[in-house]
C-alpha cells in the first residue's frame, strides 16, 4: 500500500483575507456612483438632457441599394400575400406570414416586404410612416423592409398620388467586384 504523504498533511481551513473584499465586476447596468465620488471637486455636475434628433424624411426615389435608417411616408397601393412552401418552417414555429406591398409617394414606388404583424398594418389605401427602414436586395432588385429595430406607424390619410410608372423594384442591379491597382 502506497501512502500519499502530501495529501495526509493537507488541512481544510478557511483562507484569511487582509482588507476589504475585491470590487465586484460590473454587469450591464452598473449602479450610479456614490455621492462622494460623483463630485470630485465639490462642483455639482449639470445634467444635460439628450436632445432627440428630428427624423429626416426621404422620398422613395432617393433610396439606394444597401442603405438603411430611412424614414419616409408612403401610401400602400397594393398587397399580395406570398404563399409559404410546405415544410419551410419548423414544426414547433408558427408559420411566418409574408406579404409584398407596393408602396410609394409622388416621386416613385417600391415593393415593401411585410412580415407577420406588419401584414395587418399594410392595407391598400393606408398611409404609413416607416421609421428606420432598410433596403434589402432580392434577386438583384431592391425591396424596402422594416426589421425589429424599425417601426411602422399608420397615420392619417394623406392625399398622395403614387407615381407607379417609376417602380424602383423593377430595376435590376448587378454586383460588380472592383479591383484597385
Amino acid at each position: 500500500m502506497a501512502s500519499n504523504t502530501s495529501n495526509d498533511n493537507f488541512q481544510h481551513r478557511p483562507r484569511q483575507r487582509n482588507g476589504p473584499p475585491p470590487p465586484r465586476r460590473q454587469g450591464r447596468n452598473p449602479p450610479p456612483p456614490s455621492s462622494s465620488t460623483r463630485t470630485s471637486q465639490n462642483q455639482p455636475q449639470q445634467q444635460t438632457p439628450q436632445e432627440k434628433k428630428k427624423p429626416v424624411f426621404v422620398k422613395v426615389d432617393q433610396l439606394k441599394p444597401g442603405t438603411s435608417g430611412h424614414t419616409l411616408t408612403v401610401k400602400v397601393v397594393d398587397q399580395n400575400s406570398v404563399p409559404q412552401k410546405p415544410g419551410a418552417a419548423s414544426s414547433h414555429l408558427r408559420p411566418a406570414r409574408i406579404s409584398e406591398c407596393l408602396v410609394g409617394d409622388e416621386t416613385a414606388c417600391i415593393l415593401f416586404t411585410a412580415r407577420n404583424d406588419q401584414v395587418d398594418l399594410m392595407r391598400p389605401g393606408a398611409t404609413v410612416n416607416l421609421r428606420n427602414a432598410k433596403i434589402d436586395m432580392f434577386k438583384g432588385s431592391m425591396r424596402l423592409a422594416v426589421d425589429k429595430w424599425g417601426r411602422i406607424e399608420v397615420t392619417e390619410p394623406v392625399d398622395i398620388t403614387v407615381k407607379e410608372d417609376n417602380n424602383l423594384s423593377l430595376v435590376e442591379y448587378e454586383l460588380v467586384n472592383v479591383v484597385e491597382e
